[in-house]
């Protein structure tokens, strides 16, 4: 007899809070393949609507190749269409990956160098 296959639940949830100045997307789960396209067309959707969005990852634990060309392709399009998107709070290992693909200093932004700066000097 088959073992019943485990059921997961959604690997990436998204919340959003709309102010005056911002929005900020508040990621917890996966970015990965099955993912990607759903923060992609979240966070373009936002752009169309504003001039600056930041996504904090604080609760995001792993990004893929998928989900990092997600990225890419989000903030090559706020780029032209002069949206600032900052993205906030990565953790060490999606920081790693920012890092060993050179990207680090594209998604630099207010949040993301302070958490960097106390990273670097070994201050969490």
């Amino acid at each position: 007899m088959a073992a019943d296959p485990v059921s997961r639940g959604p690997q990436l949830k998204l919340e959003t809070e709309k102010k005056d100045s911002e929005t900020t997307v508040r990621a917890t789960g996966r970015v990965t393949l099955e993912t990607a396209a759903t923060l992609e067309t979240a966070l373009r959707d936002l752009i169309a609507e504003g001039k600056r969005i930041v996504l904090d990852l604080t609760n995001v634990d792993y990004v893929d190749s998928a989900g990092l060309g997600a990225l890419i392709s989000v903030y090559m399009h706020a780029r032209r269409t002069k949206c600032d998107l900052e993205i906030a709070n990565p953790k060490q290992r999606i920081r790693d990956l920012f890092n060993r693909s050179g990207l680090a200093s594209v998604f630099e932004g207010r949040s993301f160098d302070v958490l960097w700066e106390a990273w670097s000097r070994g201050g969490s």
